[in-house]
């Protein structure tokens, strides 16, 4: 595979615990930062679980304030409501907010829409329910999912093979191991602590 795009995750928590800083602008900063990095990412997916809305929309009011004309494409986590406030066409949903905006036909003014996937029908269903990419995982062993088995590559080649929407690996992914996602059938990898160190 000749493209393969790179997604930063954020998380905030990552942030605190690598740069033991708490200052909300210096993390907003740093994640303005990557536009710089030598590994840029083609995309950055805001995913904060500890936020509350009001928390959140803050946070995204900062960084889409960075982002605007950005190189970096943002896509938003979660908060549909706070998203369409701000006039965002972009969002990355949990699979179960996913279903729940579909059936009350809630997306339609999304021009991309993410979700998590984790089975091949999960991600049959992601795409007949309107998504326009998926992230599946994880498919090697992470800190984030401590205990939890990797579900592996051949995992990452059936769901490729099971939708038309571009499938992006998630999951213990890093400089040593992309190579083996460049050489799948994946549309990219997503990366959470190697961009937030």
């Amino acid at each position: 595979m000749s493209m393969c795009r790179k997604i930063a995750v954020s998380n905030w928590e990552l942030y605190r615990k690598y740069h033991e800083n708490d200052r909300i602008e210096d993390y907003v900063n740093h994640l303005a930062g990557l536009e710089e990095a030598a590994d840029r990412p083609d995309r950055l997916i805001l995913r904060e679980k500890k936020l509350l809305e009001a928390e959140y929309e803050q946070l995204l009011e900062m960084v889409w304030e960075k982002f605007r004309n950005s190189e970096i494409e943002l896509i938003p986590h979660t908060y549909l409501a706070v998203v369409q406030k701000m006039g965002i066409g972009k969002i990355h949903l949990p699979f179960s907010l996913l279903k729940k905006h579909a059936v009350e036909n809630q997306l339609q003014s999304m021009e991309v829409i993410g979700t998590s996937i984790h089975s091949v029908e999960e991600a049959k269903e992601a795409e007949q329910l309107g998504a326009t990419y998926v992230t599946a995982g994880h498919i090697f062993t992470t800190d984030c999912k401590p205990g939890l088995e990797p579900r592996g590559l051949e995992f990452l080649e059936q769901v490729c093979e099971n939708v038309k929407i571009p499938v992006y690996a998630i999951g213990g992914i890093h400089p040593n191991n992309i190579e083996k996602i460049e050489k799948s059938s994946a549309a990219g990898a997503c990366m959470m602590s190697e961009y937030m160190k």
